[in-house]
Protein backbone atom coordinates (compact mmCIF):
# COMPACT_ATOMS: atom_id res chain seq x y z
CA UNK A 1 0.00 0.00 0.00
CA UNK A 2 1.41 3.36 -1.01
CA UNK A 3 1.11 6.21 1.49
CA UNK A 4 0.63 9.59 -0.20
CA UNK A 5 -0.25 11.49 2.99
CA UNK A 6 1.77 14.63 3.61
CA UNK A 7 3.31 14.54 0.15
CA UNK A 8 3.97 17.89 -1.56
CA UNK A 9 2.97 18.46 -5.18
CA UNK A 10 6.62 18.34 -6.27
CA UNK A 11 7.24 15.10 -4.40
CA UNK A 12 4.00 13.67 -5.81
CA UNK A 13 5.16 14.28 -9.38
CA UNK A 14 8.51 12.62 -8.66
CA UNK A 15 6.79 9.59 -7.10
CA UNK A 16 4.38 9.22 -10.03
CA UNK A 17 7.24 9.34 -12.56
CA UNK A 18 9.22 6.83 -10.46
CA UNK A 19 6.31 4.37 -10.19
CA UNK A 20 5.60 4.69 -13.93
CA UNK A 21 9.24 3.94 -14.76
CA UNK A 22 9.15 0.93 -12.41
CA UNK A 23 5.96 -0.29 -14.07
CA UNK A 24 7.49 -0.18 -17.54
CA UNK A 25 10.73 -1.69 -16.25
CA UNK A 26 8.87 -4.68 -14.75
CA UNK A 27 6.56 -5.14 -17.73
CA UNK A 28 7.85 -7.70 -20.27
CA UNK A 29 9.16 -5.64 -23.17
CA UNK A 30 8.54 -2.48 -21.14
CA UNK A 31 11.23 -0.43 -22.86
CA UNK A 32 9.88 -1.48 -26.21
CA UNK A 33 6.37 -0.42 -25.16
CA UNK A 34 7.59 3.04 -24.13
CA UNK A 35 9.45 3.37 -27.43
CA UNK A 36 6.29 2.47 -29.37
CA UNK A 37 4.21 4.92 -27.32
CA UNK A 38 6.63 7.78 -27.96
CA UNK A 39 6.91 6.90 -31.64
CA UNK A 40 3.13 6.85 -32.05
CA UNK A 41 2.76 10.04 -30.01
CA UNK A 42 5.27 11.90 -32.19
CA UNK A 43 3.54 10.56 -35.33
CA UNK A 44 0.18 11.89 -34.05
CA UNK A 45 1.77 15.31 -33.52
CA UNK A 46 3.19 15.13 -37.03
CA UNK A 47 -0.27 14.47 -38.45
CA UNK A 48 -1.78 17.55 -36.78
CA UNK A 49 1.18 19.97 -36.80
CA UNK A 50 1.20 21.28 -40.34
CA UNK A 51 1.85 24.51 -42.16
CA UNK A 52 -1.20 26.31 -40.73
CA UNK A 53 -0.11 25.60 -37.17
CA UNK A 54 3.55 26.41 -37.81
CA UNK A 55 2.70 29.72 -39.51
CA UNK A 56 1.08 30.88 -36.26
CA UNK A 57 -2.07 32.16 -38.01
CA UNK A 58 -4.22 29.36 -36.57
CA UNK A 59 -2.93 30.02 -33.04
CA UNK A 60 -3.39 33.78 -33.46
CA UNK A 61 -7.05 33.50 -34.44
CA UNK A 62 -8.06 30.57 -32.24
CA UNK A 63 -6.26 31.47 -29.02
CA UNK A 64 -4.27 34.74 -28.95
CA UNK A 65 -7.27 36.77 -30.16
CA UNK A 66 -8.88 36.06 -26.75
CA UNK A 67 -5.88 37.43 -24.85
CA UNK A 68 -5.27 35.96 -21.41
CA UNK A 69 -8.33 33.71 -21.71
CA UNK A 70 -6.72 32.20 -24.80
CA UNK A 71 -4.64 30.15 -22.37
CA UNK A 72 -7.84 28.62 -20.98
CA UNK A 73 -8.86 27.75 -24.55
CA UNK A 74 -5.46 26.11 -25.08
CA UNK A 75 -5.95 23.99 -21.94
CA UNK A 76 -9.39 22.88 -23.20
CA UNK A 77 -7.81 21.92 -26.54
CA UNK A 78 -5.02 20.01 -24.80
CA UNK A 79 -7.48 17.92 -22.78
CA UNK A 80 -9.63 17.15 -25.84
CA UNK A 81 -6.64 16.34 -28.07
CA UNK A 82 -5.32 13.92 -25.44
CA UNK A 83 -8.68 12.18 -25.04
CA UNK A 84 -9.67 12.03 -28.71
CA UNK A 85 -6.14 11.06 -29.75
CA UNK A 86 -6.37 8.15 -27.34
CA UNK A 87 -9.83 7.16 -28.66
CA UNK A 88 -8.76 7.29 -32.33
CA UNK A 89 -5.62 5.19 -31.98
CA UNK A 90 -7.38 2.75 -29.65
CA UNK A 91 -10.26 2.30 -32.09
CA UNK A 92 -7.84 1.78 -34.95
CA UNK A 93 -5.98 -0.91 -32.99
CA UNK A 94 -9.17 -2.61 -31.76
CA UNK A 95 -10.69 -2.82 -35.24
CA UNK A 96 -7.35 -3.42 -37.02
CA UNK A 97 -8.34 -0.81 -39.57
CA UNK A 98 -6.52 -0.05 -42.82
CA UNK A 99 -8.94 2.72 -43.88
CA UNK A 100 -10.94 5.35 -41.98
CA UNK A 101 -14.10 4.36 -43.88
CA UNK A 102 -14.58 0.98 -42.23
CA UNK A 103 -14.34 2.52 -38.74
CA UNK A 104 -16.49 5.57 -39.49
CA UNK A 105 -19.34 3.49 -40.94
CA UNK A 106 -19.11 0.91 -38.14
CA UNK A 107 -19.36 3.42 -35.29
CA UNK A 108 -21.73 5.88 -37.03
CA UNK A 109 -24.07 3.77 -39.11
CA UNK A 110 -24.82 4.21 -42.80
CA UNK A 111 -26.46 7.67 -42.74
CA UNK A 112 -24.13 9.45 -40.28
CA UNK A 113 -21.16 7.57 -41.72
CA UNK A 114 -21.93 8.97 -45.18
CA UNK A 115 -22.24 12.51 -43.77
CA UNK A 116 -18.90 12.23 -41.93
CA UNK A 117 -17.24 10.73 -45.00
CA UNK A 118 -18.30 13.75 -47.06
CA UNK A 119 -17.21 16.15 -44.31
CA UNK A 120 -13.75 14.58 -44.52
CA UNK A 121 -13.79 14.88 -48.34
CA UNK A 122 -14.80 18.56 -48.08
CA UNK A 123 -12.02 19.07 -45.54
CA UNK A 124 -9.38 17.54 -47.83
CA UNK A 125 -10.17 19.96 -50.65
CA UNK A 126 -10.60 22.98 -48.37
CA UNK A 127 -7.32 22.50 -46.52
CA UNK A 128 -5.60 22.01 -49.88
CA UNK A 129 -6.90 25.41 -51.02
CA UNK A 130 -5.74 27.06 -47.78
CA UNK A 131 -2.26 25.56 -48.31
CA UNK A 132 -2.07 27.03 -51.82
CA UNK A 133 -3.01 30.45 -50.40
CA UNK A 134 -0.48 29.98 -47.58
CA UNK A 135 2.29 29.32 -50.11
CA UNK A 136 1.64 32.74 -51.66
CA UNK A 137 1.54 34.51 -48.29
CA UNK A 138 4.73 32.81 -47.12
CA UNK A 139 6.87 34.06 -50.02
CA UNK A 140 5.22 37.48 -49.98
CA UNK A 141 5.91 38.08 -46.28
CA UNK A 142 9.53 36.92 -46.33
CA UNK A 143 10.70 37.89 -49.83
CA UNK A 144 8.15 40.44 -51.08
CA UNK A 145 7.05 38.18 -53.97
CA UNK A 146 3.43 38.67 -55.13
CA UNK A 147 1.15 35.89 -53.74
CA UNK A 148 0.15 34.92 -57.31
CA UNK A 149 3.61 33.51 -58.05
CA UNK A 150 4.06 31.64 -54.76
CA UNK A 151 0.64 30.00 -55.13
CA UNK A 152 1.16 29.22 -58.84
CA UNK A 153 4.52 27.58 -58.10
CA UNK A 154 2.87 25.49 -55.39
CA UNK A 155 0.11 24.29 -57.75
CA UNK A 156 2.66 23.30 -60.42
CA UNK A 157 4.80 21.44 -57.86
CA UNK A 158 1.76 19.57 -56.50
CA UNK A 159 0.64 18.53 -60.00
CA UNK A 160 4.09 17.33 -61.09
CA UNK A 161 4.79 15.51 -57.83
CA UNK A 162 1.50 13.59 -57.84
CA UNK A 163 1.90 12.69 -61.53
CA UNK A 164 5.44 11.41 -60.98
CA UNK A 165 4.43 9.71 -57.72
CA UNK A 166 7.61 10.95 -56.04
CA UNK A 167 7.02 9.40 -52.61
CA UNK A 168 10.61 10.03 -51.50
CA UNK A 169 10.29 13.78 -52.04
CA UNK A 170 7.16 13.92 -49.86
CA UNK A 171 8.81 11.71 -47.21
CA UNK A 172 11.87 13.96 -47.02
CA UNK A 173 9.79 17.11 -46.71
CA UNK A 174 7.62 15.37 -44.12
CA UNK A 175 10.80 15.01 -42.08
CA UNK A 176 10.82 18.80 -41.64
CA UNK A 177 8.26 18.53 -38.82
CA UNK A 178 10.95 18.30 -36.07
CA UNK A 179 12.45 21.57 -37.37
CA UNK A 180 9.05 23.24 -37.07
CA UNK A 181 8.66 22.00 -33.51
CA UNK A 182 12.16 23.22 -32.68
CA UNK A 183 11.34 26.62 -34.22
CA UNK A 184 8.19 26.89 -32.07
CA UNK A 185 10.19 26.15 -28.91
CA UNK A 186 12.97 28.63 -29.84
CA UNK A 187 10.46 31.36 -30.71
CA UNK A 188 8.56 30.80 -27.46
CA UNK A 189 11.67 30.91 -25.25
CA UNK A 190 12.98 33.99 -27.08
CA UNK A 191 9.66 35.86 -26.93
CA UNK A 192 9.04 35.15 -23.25
CA UNK A 193 12.59 35.98 -22.12
CA UNK A 194 12.80 39.23 -24.10
CA UNK A 195 9.27 40.63 -23.70
CA UNK A 196 9.39 44.16 -22.26
CA UNK A 197 5.77 44.45 -21.15
CA UNK A 198 3.17 42.37 -19.30
CA UNK A 199 0.38 40.16 -20.60
CA UNK A 200 -2.09 42.42 -18.81
CA UNK A 201 -0.98 45.33 -21.03
CA UNK A 202 -1.01 43.16 -24.17
CA UNK A 203 -4.45 41.67 -23.39
CA UNK A 204 -6.58 44.46 -24.98
CA UNK A 205 -4.25 44.53 -28.04
CA UNK A 206 -4.68 40.78 -28.47
CA UNK A 207 -8.45 41.05 -28.18
CA UNK A 208 -8.45 43.55 -31.05
CA UNK A 209 -7.22 40.80 -33.39
CA UNK A 210 -10.09 39.83 -35.71
CA UNK A 211 -11.54 36.35 -35.30
CA UNK A 212 -14.77 34.71 -36.44
CA UNK A 213 -14.99 32.62 -33.26
CA UNK A 214 -17.32 33.80 -30.47
CA UNK A 215 -15.42 32.96 -27.27
CA UNK A 216 -12.36 31.12 -25.92
CA UNK A 217 -14.23 27.92 -25.00
CA UNK A 218 -15.94 27.37 -28.35
CA UNK A 219 -12.68 28.33 -30.04
CA UNK A 220 -10.73 25.70 -28.10
CA UNK A 221 -13.31 23.00 -28.92
CA UNK A 222 -13.58 24.10 -32.56
CA UNK A 223 -9.79 23.92 -33.03
CA UNK A 224 -9.72 20.32 -31.87
CA UNK A 225 -12.77 19.42 -33.96
CA UNK A 226 -11.23 20.92 -37.09
CA UNK A 227 -7.92 19.09 -36.63
CA UNK A 228 -9.61 15.78 -35.80
CA UNK A 229 -11.59 16.07 -39.05
CA UNK A 230 -8.26 16.55 -40.87
CA UNK A 231 -6.23 13.94 -38.97
CA UNK A 232 -8.76 11.24 -38.02
CA UNK A 233 -8.11 9.14 -41.12
CA UNK A 234 -4.35 8.85 -40.56
CA UNK A 235 -4.70 8.44 -36.78
CA UNK A 236 -7.09 5.50 -37.21
CA UNK A 237 -4.80 3.79 -39.73
CA UNK A 238 -1.79 4.43 -37.49
CA UNK A 239 -3.63 2.80 -34.57
CA UNK A 240 -4.58 -0.12 -36.81
CA UNK A 241 -0.89 -0.87 -37.35
CA UNK A 242 -0.39 -1.43 -33.58
CA UNK A 243 -1.49 -4.86 -32.28
CA UNK A 244 -1.60 -3.91 -28.60
CA UNK A 245 -4.64 -1.74 -27.86
CA UNK A 246 -3.22 -0.24 -24.64
CA UNK A 247 0.00 0.80 -26.36
CA UNK A 248 -1.99 2.41 -29.17
CA UNK A 249 -4.19 4.27 -26.67
CA UNK A 250 -1.16 5.53 -24.72
CA UNK A 251 0.45 6.68 -27.97
CA UNK A 252 -2.60 8.79 -28.85
CA UNK A 253 -2.75 10.17 -25.31
CA UNK A 254 0.92 11.17 -25.28
CA UNK A 255 0.60 12.69 -28.76
CA UNK A 256 -2.42 14.76 -27.71
CA UNK A 257 -0.65 16.05 -24.60
CA UNK A 258 2.48 16.90 -26.61
CA UNK A 259 0.36 18.76 -29.14
CA UNK A 260 -1.30 20.71 -26.32
CA UNK A 261 2.10 21.80 -24.99
CA UNK A 262 3.05 23.07 -28.46
CA UNK A 263 -0.23 25.03 -28.68
CA UNK A 264 0.43 26.66 -25.31
CA UNK A 265 4.03 27.53 -26.24
CA UNK A 266 2.95 28.99 -29.60
CA UNK A 267 0.19 31.02 -27.96
CA UNK A 268 2.58 32.47 -25.38
CA UNK A 269 5.14 33.32 -28.08
CA UNK A 270 2.61 35.15 -30.27
CA UNK A 271 0.80 36.75 -27.30
CA UNK A 272 4.06 38.21 -25.98
CA UNK A 273 4.66 39.85 -29.40
CA UNK A 274 1.06 40.47 -30.47
CA UNK A 275 1.61 44.24 -30.68
CA UNK A 276 4.21 43.60 -33.41
CA UNK A 277 3.03 40.42 -35.21
CA UNK A 278 -0.75 40.67 -34.75
CA UNK A 279 -1.29 41.84 -38.35
CA UNK A 280 1.07 39.31 -39.95
CA UNK A 281 -0.20 36.48 -42.13
CA UNK A 282 2.49 34.30 -40.54
CA UNK A 283 3.16 35.56 -36.99
CA UNK A 284 5.63 32.79 -36.12
CA UNK A 285 7.76 33.61 -39.17
CA UNK A 286 7.72 37.27 -38.11
CA UNK A 287 9.01 36.32 -34.63
CA UNK A 288 11.77 34.15 -36.14
CA UNK A 289 12.71 37.07 -38.40
CA UNK A 290 13.11 39.21 -35.29
CA UNK A 291 15.51 36.64 -33.82
CA UNK A 292 17.59 36.30 -37.02
CA UNK A 293 16.80 37.25 -40.65
CA UNK A 294 19.00 34.36 -41.84
CA UNK A 295 17.10 31.90 -39.63
CA UNK A 296 13.85 33.37 -40.97
CA UNK A 297 14.90 32.62 -44.57
CA UNK A 298 15.55 29.01 -43.55
CA UNK A 299 12.20 28.95 -41.72
CA UNK A 300 10.41 30.32 -44.80
CA UNK A 301 11.71 27.43 -46.91
CA UNK A 302 10.83 24.92 -44.20
CA UNK A 303 7.32 26.36 -44.06
CA UNK A 304 6.99 26.23 -47.84
CA UNK A 305 8.09 22.60 -47.75
CA UNK A 306 5.52 21.77 -45.06
CA UNK A 307 2.82 23.58 -47.02
CA UNK A 308 3.79 21.52 -50.06
CA UNK A 309 3.72 18.28 -48.06
CA UNK A 310 0.26 18.98 -46.62
CA UNK A 311 -1.12 20.15 -49.97
CA UNK A 312 0.11 17.06 -51.85
CA UNK A 313 -1.51 14.79 -49.24
CA UNK A 314 -4.81 16.71 -49.36
CA UNK A 315 -5.17 16.94 -53.16
CA UNK A 316 -3.97 13.38 -53.76
CA UNK A 317 -6.44 11.94 -51.23
CA UNK A 318 -9.23 14.12 -52.64
CA UNK A 319 -8.54 12.99 -56.22
CA UNK A 320 -8.15 9.34 -55.25
CA UNK A 321 -11.55 9.46 -53.54
CA UNK A 322 -13.32 10.07 -56.88
CA UNK A 323 -11.00 8.56 -59.51
CA UNK A 324 -8.41 5.81 -59.64
CA UNK A 325 -4.91 7.22 -59.16
CA UNK A 326 -2.55 6.94 -62.12
CA UNK A 327 -5.30 6.91 -64.72
CA UNK A 328 -6.02 9.58 -67.35
CA UNK A 329 -9.25 10.51 -65.54
CA UNK A 330 -7.26 11.02 -62.33
CA UNK A 331 -4.84 13.41 -64.09
CA UNK A 332 -7.66 15.41 -65.65
CA UNK A 333 -9.59 15.52 -62.36
CA UNK A 334 -6.43 16.62 -60.51
CA UNK A 335 -5.72 19.38 -63.05
CA UNK A 336 -9.28 20.76 -62.79
CA UNK A 337 -9.24 20.51 -58.98
CA UNK A 338 -5.93 22.37 -58.73
CA UNK A 339 -7.16 25.07 -61.13
CA UNK A 340 -10.25 25.63 -58.95
CA UNK A 341 -8.10 25.54 -55.80
CA UNK A 342 -5.72 28.13 -57.29
CA UNK A 343 -8.64 30.46 -58.10
CA UNK A 344 -10.14 30.08 -54.61
CA UNK A 345 -6.75 30.78 -52.98
CA UNK A 346 -7.12 34.46 -53.93
CA UNK A 347 -9.57 34.87 -51.06
CA UNK A 348 -6.35 35.14 -49.04
CA UNK A 349 -4.65 32.93 -46.47
CA UNK A 350 -5.77 34.91 -43.43
CA UNK A 351 -9.44 35.07 -44.48
CA UNK A 352 -9.54 31.40 -45.46
CA UNK A 353 -8.20 30.40 -42.03
CA UNK A 354 -10.69 32.78 -40.39
CA UNK A 355 -13.79 31.46 -42.16
CA UNK A 356 -13.09 28.02 -43.58
CA UNK A 357 -11.31 26.41 -40.62
CA UNK A 358 -14.07 27.24 -38.09
CA UNK A 359 -16.67 25.94 -40.59
CA UNK A 360 -14.83 22.60 -40.73
CA UNK A 361 -14.58 22.72 -36.93
CA UNK A 362 -18.35 23.03 -36.54
CA UNK A 363 -18.97 20.24 -39.07
CA UNK A 364 -16.36 18.09 -37.34
CA UNK A 365 -18.24 18.29 -34.03
CA UNK A 366 -20.41 15.44 -35.32
CA UNK A 367 -17.36 13.19 -35.64
CA UNK A 368 -15.99 14.25 -32.23
CA UNK A 369 -19.35 13.57 -30.58
CA UNK A 370 -19.54 10.09 -32.10
CA UNK A 371 -15.96 9.35 -31.03
CA UNK A 372 -16.70 10.39 -27.43
CA UNK A 373 -19.89 8.29 -27.41
CA UNK A 374 -18.02 5.33 -28.90
CA UNK A 375 -15.33 5.55 -26.21
CA UNK A 376 -18.01 4.46 -23.70
CA UNK A 377 -19.49 1.83 -26.05
CA UNK A 378 -16.48 0.29 -27.75
CA UNK A 379 -17.15 -2.16 -30.60
CA UNK A 380 -15.90 -5.73 -30.31
CA UNK A 381 -12.27 -6.44 -31.07
CA UNK A 382 -11.34 -7.65 -34.52
CA UNK A 383 -8.81 -10.47 -34.53
CA UNK A 384 -6.63 -10.94 -37.61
Amino acid sequence: MVNWEGTSKHELKIRIIWYMSRFFARTPGGKNIMKKVLKMGSAFIGIIVGAGFASGQEILQYFTSFGIMGMAGAVVSTALFAYLGMVLTRLGSRLKTTSHKEVIYQISGRVLGTIIDYIIIFTLFGVGVVMVAGAGSNLQQQFGIAPFYGSLLMVVLIFLTILMNVDKVVAVIGGLTPFLILAVVIASVYSLTTMDTSFAVLDPIAQDVKTTLPNWFISGVNYVSFNIAVGASMALVMGGAEKDEKTAALGGLVGGLGLGILIILSHLAIFSRVDVVGDSDMPMLAIINDISPILAIFMAFVLYGMIFNTAVAMFYAFGARFTRSGTKNFKVFLFITLAIGFALSFFGFKDLVAYFYPLIGYLGLLLCGILIYTSFNLPKKVRR
